[in-house]
C-alpha cells in the first residue's frame, strides 16, 4: 500500500487528473443505492496522496500555483457528481422531442459546474497543506466550506453531500440529532481521509486516534439511541394512509388521462384496510397528484367528499392558481391542499424552494429570447415561489410541516417550526427520473430530516419511495420503487433532540475554527521545519 501511495503521489498532468476522476467516481458507491461507506475510506486517501504530489514552482504566479490543486479537486468532483447525478437526464427524456438537446448540459455540464466547489475545497486545503495530520484537518475544512456554499449559492443544490455517506443506515444517522449536516460533512471527510496517514503522514497516531474516536462515537451514539424505547404515538392516535399510485410521467402529461389518474387515486383511497388495522384518519397523496386545477372543478371536490369517510382528511399535492390582477397572467404554485370529508379545502401550503429550469426559468426574459424554456413551460412563467412555509393544521389540531419534492434535501432550510409539528410531510413525484439511483438518494436525504428534528415523517411519492419514518429515521412501513399500493399505520411519536438549530450552527462554526487552527499550526510547523 505504501508503494501504491508513492505512485499516486508521483503522478502528474493528465494521469493525476484521471486518477482524481476515478477517485470521485469511486466515492459515489458510498451514496444510495449502494451505501458502501467503506468506498470513501479509499477515495479520500487517494485524494490526499494526489494533493501530496502537488509541488508548484515558487516562481509561479498565484494563478499558476492554484491550477494543479484546483484541477485535482475539480476532477474528483466531476467524477463524483457525474457518477451520482447522471440520472437527472432521464427527466429530459420524458419529453425528448422538446428537451433531449439539453441532455449533455444536464448529464455532463452540471457535474462540471458542481466540480468547481470541490476545486475550491482542494485549493483551500492545499493552501494550508503540511506533511502531518494537520493536512487531513485542512482537507476537512476545505470540504466543509465547499459543501456549506453548495447549500445556498445559485439557489443551492446540496444533493449527495459527503456527510450522507457517513449515514447509510439508522444506526449511523443518530449524530444528526446533535450536530447539523454541515458539521457532519467536515468530520466525515476527516475520518474518511485519515487512512492516508498510515503510509504517508507524520503524527499518524494522533490523526488516526482522533478519526477512530469520532467514528466510534458516531456508531456508539447510534447504538445508544436505537436501544432506547421506540417513540410512543401521540394521543389520541392518528392513523395515516399513504397512497402510491405508480403513474408513468408521460401519462401524467397527457391531458386525456387526467380523469383516469384522478380515479386511480380515489380507488386507492377507498381501498379496505387490512384485517385488524384501524381506519385511516388522514390520507396522503403525492406531489401534483390532482391532475387539474382543483378550485376550477367543484365536481372533483364532490368526488373526494364521496370517497372520504366521516372525519377523514385528504392531504394532496396539486397545482394552485392565483389571480395576479388585471392584465397580468395568473400565478401558479406547486402546492399541497388539506381537504376535509365535506370536500372543503381547509388548508394549503405552497412550495418555497423551486427547481431552477424545472419549475421556473432563471433570467426568463433573456433565456426565452434565446428560445429556451423550463420543463414547466405549459404554465406561463412556470411556477411562482411562496415567501413563507406555513404549518398545515388538520381538523382536530394536529400540525404538519410540509416539504414539497426536493425541498427535503435542504437541511438548513428546515427551520425551528419543524420541531413544533406532529409530523413532517414530504410529497414528491420521482417518476421523472425512472428506476435509477435518483429516487433512492432523494429518499435517503429526506429520511435524515426526521432524525434531525426528532419528528416522524410521512412521505408520499408517485412511483416511490413512499414511507412512514419514525423520529430516529427507522422505517415503520415502506413501499419501494414501482410498487403500487397503500401504507396504513399509526403515526409514530416525537423524540427530544439534544440541541436546537441555533446550537448546531454554533457547533458548526466552532468545529470549523478548530480545524482551521489545527491546519494553521501544522502548516506553520511544516514551514519552520523546511526552513
Amino acid at each position: 500500500m505504501e508503494r501504491l501511495a508513492g505512485r499516486i503521489i508521483l503522478l502528474s498532468g493528465v494521469s493525476r487528473t484521471f486518477v482524481g476522476f476515478l477517485a470521485g467516481l469511486l466515492a459515489v458507491l458510498a451514496q444510495p443505492p449502494f451505501g458502501i461507506f467503506a468506498a470513501a475510506f479509499v477515495s479520500f486517501p487517494v485524494l490526499v496522496w494526489l494533493i501530496d504530489g502537488v509541488a508548484p514552482d515558487p516562481g509561479d504566479g498565484v494563478l499558476r500555483r492554484l491550477m494543479p490543486p484546483a484541477a485535482i479537486g475539480w476532477s474528483f468532483g466531476f467524477g463524483y457528481f457525474l457518477g451520482g447525478l447522471w440520472w437527472l437526464g432521464n427527466a429530459l427524456l420524458v419529453e425528448a422531442d422538446a428537451f433531449a438537446w439539453a441532455l449533455p448540459l444536464t448529464v455532463v455540464g452540471l457535474p462540471a459546474v458542481l466540480g468547481l466547489f470541490y476545486a475550491l475545497a482542494v485549493v483551500i486545503a492545499r493552501s494550508l497543506w503540511s506533511d502531518g495530520w494537520g493536512r487531513i484537518a485542512a482537507l476537512a475544512l476545505g470540504f466543509g466550506i465547499a459543501e456549506w456554499l453548495r447549500g445556498f449559492l445559485f439557489t443551492g443544490f446540496p444533493w449527495n453531500a459527503i456527510g450522507y455517506a457517513a449515514m447509510p443506515m439508522p444506526l449511523m444517522m443518530q449524530s444528526a440529532s446533535v450536530v447539523n449536516l454541515s458539521t457532519i460533512n467536515m468530520l466525515a471527510v476527516f475520518v474518511f481521509a485519515a487512512p492516508a496517514l498510515i503510509w504517508t503522514g507524520k503524527g499518524a497516531r494522533a490523526g488516526l486516534a482522533i478519526a477512530a474516536a469520532l467514528f466510534v462515537a458516531h456508531v456508539a451514539f447510534g447504538f445508544y439511541r436505537l436501544a432506547q424505547p421506540a417513540p410512543v404515538p401521540l394521543q389520541p392516535e392518528m392513523t395515516v394512509r399513504v397512497v402510491q399510485p405508480v403513474i408513468d410521467q408521460a401519462k401524467k402529461l397527457d391531458d386525456r388521462e387526467r380523469a383516469s389518474i384522478f380515479e386511480d387515486h380515489l380507488s386507492l383511497t377507498a381501498a379496505p384496510v387490512q384485517d385488524g388495522a384501524k381506519r385511516p384518519d388522514i390520507v396522503v397523496w403525492p406531489e401534483t397528484s390532482i391532475p387539474f386545477i382543483l378550485t376550477d372543478n367543484p365536481d372533483a371536490l364532490a368526488r373526494i367528499a364521496d370517497v372520504l369517510q366521516d372525519g377523514q382528511v385528504l392531504v394532496a399535492g396539486a397545482v394552485r392558481v392565483e389571480d395576479a390582477g388585471a392584465g397580468l397572467p395568473p400565478r401558479y404554485y406547486n402546492s399541497v391542499y388539506v381537504i376535509d370529508d365535506r370536500g372543503q379545502i381547509v388548508g394549503a401550503a405552497d412550495k418555497v424552494h423551486l427547481v431552477p429550469f424545472g419549475e421556473y426559468l432563471p433570467f426568463e426574459d433573456l433565456l426565452t429570447s434565446w428560445g429556451l424554456s423550463s420543463v414547466a413551460a405549459s404554465m406561463p412563467g412556470g411556477f411562482s415561489a411562496a415567501s413563507t412555509r406555513p404549518m398545515l393544521t388538520l381538523p382536530g389540531g394536529r400540525r404538519i410541516y410540509p416539504m414539497i419534492c426536493y425541498e427535503a434535501i435542504f437541511a438548513d432550510e428546515v427551520d425551528g417550526n419543524a420541531r413544533l409539528a406532529d409530523a413532517l410531510l414530504n410529497i414528491t413525484n420521482d417518476a421523472w427520473f425512472g428506476d435509477t439511483p435518483g429516487p433512492r438518494q432523494h429518499f435517503h436525504q429526506a429520511q435524515l430530516r426526521a432524525v434531525e428534528t426528532g419528528t416522524p415523517m410521512i412521505r408520499a411519492a408517485n412511483t416511490g419511495i413512499s414511507a412512514v419514518v419514525d423520529a430516529r429515521g427507522v422505517l415503520v412501513l415502506v413501499l419501494g420503487y414501482n410498487y403500487r399500493g397503500v401504507l396504513d399505520t399509526i403515526l409514530p411519536g416525537k423524540l427530544p433532540t439534544l440541541t436546537n438549530v441555533a446550537t448546531r450552527s454554533q457547533i458548526f462554526w466552532l468545529t470549523m475554527g478548530i480545524l482551521l487552527l489545527v491546519a494553521v499550526i501544522s502548516r506553520l510547523g511544516f514551514n519552520i521545519g523546511k526552513n
